[in-house]
């Protein structure tokens, strides 16, 4: 039987607070690769948005971002925005983000279960770094028109730096796990094992003769 996705207000604030946080990681602006794609710290805010929210809830934060960014909002590095960067060498790269997030979210929270350490570094270098690198590099070489076996080679220049996100995007992750559970879906449930025992315990003491005087 297939579950369905419930959205709920809370839903809609965390997405809206990703979303956001992804813009504010662009601040900074970035550093420019080859004078066509640059580095920047917005890839971090995908890994974690898919490692709390989920990768439903993850995917639509970045689908928000993306969508906003294609209505003319300058929330990418240096304050870009508008439907041509999408027509640019950093296309492929920022419509990644979306199924990024989502393998992200998919590998730390498999099954529904808790996120671990290694799950949430696996994700975070699968679906941040990998995934993103699957939709990035193909348009990036049919833009700038270079073979797209130089274009993987020299998009190696950002693994560095998207390892050490994907490392910090783990420790985040974690923490919050530790510190503050309701961040994560997994933690709003309620626990199976409570409600049955409440429901055997109702059962019991609606049997005659077993109640307590």
């Amino acid at each position: 039987m297939t579950r369905r996705l419930r959205i709920d207000a809370t839903d809609i604030a965390r997405i809206a607070v990703f979303a956001a946080i992804v813009a504010v990681l662009g601040l900074p602006g970035g550093i420019s690769v080859f004078g066509a794609v640059p580095i920047t710290a917005q890839t971090l805010g995908v890994m974690l948005a898919g490692a709390i929210l989920g990768p439903w809830r993850g995917a639509l934060s970045m689908l928000v971002f993306v969508v906003l960014v294609a209505v003319g909002l300058p929330l990418l590095s240096g304050g870009a925005g508008g439907i041509a960067v999408f027509l640019g060498p950093s296309g492929g790269y920022i419509v990644g983000w979306i199924f990024g997030a989502f393998v992200t979210g998919a590998i730390v929270h498999a099954g529904g279960r808790k996120p671990t350490w290694p799950r949430t570094i696996l994700g975070a270098v699968v679906g941040g770094i990998l995934v993103v690198y699957a939709f990035g590099i193909p348009v990036q070489s049919l833009i700038t028109r270079l073979p797209l076996a130089e274009t993987a080679l020299q998009s190696t220049v950002f693994l560095p730096g998207d390892i050490v996100k994907a490392v910090i995007a783990t420790a985040i992750t974690m923490t919050l796990v530790r510190a503050y559970p309701r961040a994560f879906r997994f933690a709003q449930r309620p626990a199976a094992p409570a409600v049955k025992e409440a429901a055997a315990d109702a059962a019991v003491d609606s049997e005659p003769g077993t109640r307590v005087p």
